[in-house]
């Protein structure tokens, strides 16, 4: 039985300077911060802090954080000192220089009283220096188009213009002070291919290519700037019973970097990782789609229609959802989602639902069952919910590569009055849709 919600037009927050107010195009959720980043289309960006499902009827008056124009890319990550069970979030936007060629990245770090403060940014590295007006400054032309993906002590970039991927390890510094932070490049990758979606999740770097996705150990990734230290609490690239516990549930920990001078913090060495994409460097491995024959189809020659994998989400440690840009979902399985160079996996191809266009997963991935958002673009959004996410291969008999690992149900329809732009979710049962410019909340009790 599907059940038939309608959600309610949030209010917005009234500027007092501008007549007709910029429409909102994007938006980003982080759950141990509560914090919501709106990007609209005059490419500014607005931060709001203690956005839950208690305050989904209206948002607060002033954003916290307001990043001017030009701002492309956005993200949220974690950082962690290893000691600290309660990570610091971080928030990051990349955009280009006015007047040079250069990619300008601004990094915010959320204090002990909730409020966001400018990061004053340390790193020695040839092509990177920090401005105290701009933020850091990347010797790097900006293009066309720009991707951000963050995880815990660590941020990747990707540039479609270059072709190439920067993977950045950021440190907090002196302690308790928590707005110094210490940025390194680690890696710097050349790709053979175009990227249309990048993930960093559980020690993994996701990259959607055509027909498929390309994975990388992230540890693998970094390995040559990394050093053993013994008893370490969170090692580079360990999940599962090694994660802390934050505020939403089992966090995982991607990274943690050492120098000499202090056994947790990033080395000193000031070289990066590079190798090519199409490379067996970095533990990379590609995994393509196995699309289902339409029995209609089987006698023609027409090639098969190149999918691109648009959408990237982890719904375990062990399964990561995908979209691709025909529509339909893909469900990715890692056989060996631990600390090591070798990747193995399948994908599998979810029944045809609809015509995917926007897909996200509430972030806690604790439960037994997942809760996941999908839709058409149109005026509603379906509910589903994923179960056995996590069963030990072999248990009652199965194997990981029958097609009834998990189950994936439709459960309730969502409707709104404009067509849907973007998802966010805020929790299992709490959602922000974005139509056209405006805000939609939901929220099952």
């Amino acid at each position: 039985m599907v059940v038939i919600s309608q959600a309610s037009k949030l209010t917005l927050p009234n500027p007092s300077l501008p007549s007709s107010p910029p429409q909102i195009t994007s938006a980003l959720y982080e759950p141990n911060s509560l914090s919501l980043a709106l990007m609209h289309s005059d490419s500014s960006i607005s931060v709001y802090t203690s956005v839950s499902l208690l305050s989904l009827s209206s948002l607060p008056s002033t954003p916290q954080i307001l990043v001017p124009s030009p701002s492309f890319s956005f993200t949220f990550f974690l950082l962690n000192d290893n000691f600290n069970p309660n990570p610091r979030v971080a928030f990051i936007v990349a955009g280009p220089h006015r007047t040079e060629a250069k990619i300008v990245l601004r990094l915010y770090v959320l204090q002990r009283n909730n409020i966001y403060g400018k990061a004053q940014v340390v790193c020695k590295q040839k092509g990177i220096c920090f401005d105290e007006k701009l933020g850091v400054l990347l010797d790097i032309n900006h293009g066309v188009g720009l991707k951000l993906a963050g995880s815990v002590n660590f941020f990747a970039m990707y540039s479609f213009t270059s072709s190439k991927i920067w993977v950045f390890s950021v440190k907090l510094m002196d302690g308790d002070y928590g707005l110094r932070v210490k940025l390194m490049r680690c890696a710097v990758i050349d790709c053979c291919k175009p990227v249309w979606s990048l993930s960093l999740s559980f020690g993994f770097m996701i990259l959607g290519e055509e027909n498929g996705v390309r994975i990388l150990n992230l540890r693998s990734l970094v390995k040559g700037k990394v050093k053993k230290v013994k008893n370490l609490i969170l090692p580079n690239g360990i999940i599962g019973d090694d994660g802390f516990d934050g505020p939403s549930g089992k966090i995982a920990c991607n990274g943690h970097l050492d120098e000499k001078a202090n056994k947790h913090s990033v080395s000193e060495k000031q070289r990066s990782v590079k190798y090519r994409l199409d490379s067996s460097e970095g533990g990379a491995c590609f995994l393509a789609f196995k699309v289902k024959e339409d029995e209609g189809l089987k006698s023609t020659k027409l090639p098969l229609m190149s999918l691109k994998a648009i959408s990237i989400q982890a719904v375990s440690q062990k399964q990561f959802l995908i979209l691709d840009s025909g529509g339909d979902l893909h469900i990715l399985h890692l056989s060996n989602p631990v600390a090591g160079s070798n990747i193995t996996g399948h994908i599998r191809q979810l029944p045809h639902v609809m015509n995917v266009q926007k897909l996200a997963v509430h972030p806690d991935i604790s439960p037994r069952t997942q809760t996941i958002w999908i839709t058409d673009g149109y005026h509603t959004v379906h509910m589903m919910v994923a179960s056995d996410m996590d069963v030990a291969d072999g248990e009652n008999g199965r194997n990981e590569s029958e097609e009834n690992l998990t189950q994936y149900s439709v459960i309730e329809a969502i409707f709104v009055d404009e067509k849907i732009q973007d998802l966010v979710p805020l929790a299992a049962n709490g959602l922000l849709i974005l139509g056209q410019g405006n805000l939609y909340a939901y929220a099952n009790s």
